[in-house]
This record gives structure tokens, C-alpha cells and sequence, in this order.
């Protein structure tokens, strides 16, 4: 008997795989009365105007199989007719509202004004979450250190931080600003790879929560071994398609975070509501920067997360007073350049996991960035410019180096020299200018 071929990813059977949405065969599947389905028709007729069965389909993201039921049903109501056909299969007929229609699709926009893929019920995006969950990922040593390359590191900063992002839970980076705590967070997010699938819109007793966000969630292309799909071919019908296929989401907010940013956000006017940053950020990692500095004062925001940092749920509550959870799956990494005892009390700290200082770079630490900085600036490297600023400025004033310097001091460099029309190069002249136009006057003041 002859061998068969080896199969090619292209030719990859479909698989019903745990970790990926099934694509729902008929109503039932999709958690949604088929009420709902028929009003999301008809709004998207009266929206869109004339559309086919198949754009239909494909712009509320259900099979056309699944909704030409629905269809069916307002046809023999008389809400819809069909105008056409671009092909012999129901799948290209044109479909119009008529009169009854347009004003039932009027009756359900005072309802919802949502309009787009259909929503995911509650239940069925608290199931998808727990297949993948942030828990599930992991990064080893080789991966953080990868990861961490680009910065310049104590090793035993290594030795705690892996351990912290494994755990899923919480970590607090503290330390003077410029060492790099945004930028360990922010690699930290990057390497945890894997794709995870977000749900367009979340539906809760009748109400729509819009859940994907361009700003934070990036959407995987469609195509074959994407990262974390082992292989398999993503088609277009391979899952659920009222799901995004995204990279595990990096949600940064700041001081201009406030406490009702962290619930619901109820448009009275569309009557939708907006996923608050830790939803969005469900599946992938949350960070916090500036922490201590924003308009809510720390003790409130760490008393807001007490439950969903140990019970991994949230509880959210709507406009009507109603509350319900909803999973807290992220990995959520504050970063301050505060006093971590000057924020909130021992109680509230005990909260957060992990503590892990980002301390100033040491003289061997300093070289490294300063040479490295160099060569990516194409400026050549001496080590007269590093003892004169060390002599003139950190001893000389008393300012402790940051990790951020020989970058923000080899810039200004740059800057000078094409302002004078020299080649830009460590001169004395042009490291003492640098130095003068960086460092504040008053920077003697600081002792760190």
C-alpha cells in the first residue's frame, strides 16, 4: 500500500478545538433568542440599507445558515422582501426592509442602538475566558531574559520578576523614576504571546456591553501558523466569528485614570454600555502607571480591586442598579515612582502580590547602557565623556544617575551638533552643553 501524502496546512480538516469558538450551528448555540437576532437584522437593514443574505451574515457575524431562519421568518411577517439576486442561493438574494419592518427596526433602536456582530451572552464569554485564561500562560527563564534583552538589568531583578509574571496575580514596580519600570511592564506584556479571542460585544440580561477596542486589542490577520494556533489554518469559518482573534491585549492607563472609569460606561443615548479598562484587558495584562498619581487616591483604587484581585471576579453594575460578574483575568502591574509606604498601608500593599524595586543603575550597569546607547546613536563611545560627566555632574552635583540618562544626554548631543553643523561626537564642549540643557539647576537638591 502506498504512503498518502502529507497533509499541508491548507488542507487541514476543521476541528471543533477547545481553544478556539466553535462557530454556532443553529440559534440555540449562540446563547441569543432569536427576538434579538431578528431586531439586529432589521436595525442593520435600516442602517446598511439593501443588503444580501451573505453581507448580512458576515456583518453580524453569524453563519448565513443559521440566520436565513430569521430571515425567513420576517419575510412571511412582512418586515422584509426581497428586492433581487445576485446568484441562485438565498445567500445572494437582496433583502429590503418594507413598511412593518422599518418601524420595527425603529421600535428596537429605542431599545439598543447597537448595531454590528452579535454579542456574546455573559455566560458563554465567562467560559471563554477561563479556556484562555492569562493563567495559562507562562514565560521561562530564556523568554525573560530574551525578552529583557534590550534593558540593562541586576540579575536578581530576573530571579523575582519570573516567578511574578507566572503567578498571574499582581506586581508592584517601584523605584526613581527613568530606570525603566514602564519599559519592563511593557516588555513583560509582549512576551507573554499566545492569541486569545475577544468578544465584539457581551450581552447581559438584554443589554449590549461593547467590549473590543481597536486602541488595545490587535487583531490577528487571517492566514496560516499564526502565534499560538499550532499550526492550524485560520479560516474564515474555522470560529466563532463574533469574536476578534487578537494578540493577548496591553491595556496602560495613567494619571488620568479615575474610579468611575473602572465600571461601566452607559451612553444614555445609544443605551450601550462601554467595557470598563479591566475587562478590556481580560486575557492579557493591565498596567497602572504613575501609580499614586492619580485624580482617585490610591487607598480607593487598591479598595476597589481587593475581591477581584483574590477571587479573580468582578462585579460591575449597570445604570438600572444591577450587578453581575464578570472574570478579572489579567495580569495587573503597577508602577510608581512613589514610596510604596507613603501610598496606602501594609494592609493594602499585603494585596499586591508581588513587590519588586527598580533600583538605579550601578557603575558597571551605567557603562553598559551608555556604550549601548552609543552604538545605536552612531556616535563613538569614549570614556573621557563618562568620567566627565560623573565628575561634573553626579558627584559634582550630587544628582544619582538614572537609567534614562545616556540616552536623554547622547539626544541632546545629537541636537546640539546639528544645530552647530558638526559631526555629532563626545567633545567636551558638546557632552558639557548636553548636560547643562538636560540636568536641572536645582538638581544638587535631590539626594534620590
Amino acid at each position: 500500500m502506498s504512503a498518502m501524502p502529507a497533509m499541508s496546512s491548507n488542507d487541514a480538516p476543521r476541528e471543533r478545538r477547545r481553544d478556539f469558538p466553535a462557530a454556532p450551528d443553529k440559534l440555540s448555540d449562540t446563547g441569543l433568542t432569536g427576538d434579538f437576532v431578528r431586531d439586529l437584522l432589521l436595525k442593520t437593514l435600516y442602517v446598511q440599507g439593501t443588503r444580501t443574505g451573505q453581507q448580512l451574515s458576515e456583518f453580524v457575524a453569524l453563519p448565513f445558515g443559521l440566520i436565513d431562519d430569521e430571515l425567513l421568518t420576517l419575510q412571511q411577517r412582512r418586515f422584509i422582501e426581497v428586492r433581487g439576486t445576485h446568484g441562485p442561493n438565498r445567500g445572494s438574494y437582496i433583502f429590503d426592509l418594507v413598511g412593518e419592518g422599518r418601524a420595527r427596526a425603529k421600535d428596537a433602536f429605542e431599545a439598543s442602538q447597537y448595531v454590528g456582530p452579535a454579542p456574546v451572552p455573559l455566560l458563554q464569554y465567562r467560559e471563554r475566558m477561563e479556556i484562555q485564561s492569562i493563567r495559562h500562560a507562562h514565560v521561562t527563564q530564556e523568554v525573560l531574559r530574551e525578552g529583557l534583552s534590550h534593558l540593562v538589568l541586576e540579575d536578581g531583578l530576573f530571579e523575582v520578576l519570573g516567578p511574578a509574571v507566572n503567578s498571574s496575580k499582581s506586581i508592584f514596580l517601584y523605584g526613581h523614576p527613568g530606570n525603566g519600570k514602564t519599559a519592563i511592564a511593557e516588555a513583560v506584556s509582549q512576551m507573554l504571546g499566545g492569541t486569545i479571542f475577544i468578544p465584539h460585544a457581551v450581552e447581559v440580561d438584554g443589554q449590549i456591553i461593547t467590549v473590543f477596542d481597536p486602541v488595545h486589542h490587535e487583531v490577528i490577520e487571517e492566514g496560516p501558523a499564526t502565534p499560538g494556533t499550532e499550526g492550524i489554518w485560520l479560516r474564515k469559518d474555522s470560529y466563532d466569528r463574533r469574536y476578534a482573534h487578537c494578540r493577548r491585549p496591553i491595556v496602560l492607563t495613567g494619571g488620568e485614570l479615575t474610579l468611575d472609569q473602572l465600571d461601566l460606561q452607559y451612553d444614555p443615548f445609544t443605551k450601550l454600555y462601554q467595557a470598563p479598562f479591566q475587562v478590556k484587558a481580560n486575557g492579557g495584562v493591565l498596567i497602572v502607571d504613575d501609580f499614586g498619581r492619580q485624580r482617585v487616591p490610591p487607598r480607593d483604587l487598591l479598595n476597589r480591586w481587593i475581591v477581584p484581585l483574590e477571587k479573580r471576579m468582578d462585579y460591575l453594575t449597570m445604570h438600572t442598579g444591577g450587578k453581575f460578574p464578570i472574570p478579572f483575568d489579567c495580569l495587573l502591574i503597577f508602577a510608581t515612582n512613589l514610596e510604596p509606604a507613603e501610598l496606602v498601608e501594609e494592609a493594602f500593599l499585603r494585596r499586591i502580590h508581588y513587590k519588586i524595586p527598580v533600583n538605579n543603575p550601578t557603575k558597571a550597569e551605567y557603562l553598559l547602557i551608555f556604550q549601548r546607547v552609543c552604538e545605536n546613536e552612531g556616535i563613538a563611545f569614549t570614556p573621557e565623556a563618562l568620567a566627565q560627566i560623573d565628575r561634573d555632574w553626579y558627584r559634582g552635583h550630587r544628582i544619582p544617575p538614572r537609567a534614562c540618562h545616556p540616552r536623554d544626554i547622547l539626544s541632546h548631543v545629537a541636537d546640539i551638533a546639528k544645530y552647530m553643523n558638526v559631526p555629532a561626537r563626545l567633545s567636551t564642549d558638546l557632552v558639557d552643553r548636553a548636560c547643562r540643557s538636560y540636568f536641572l539647576s536645582n538638581e544638587q537638591d535631590h539626594q534620590g
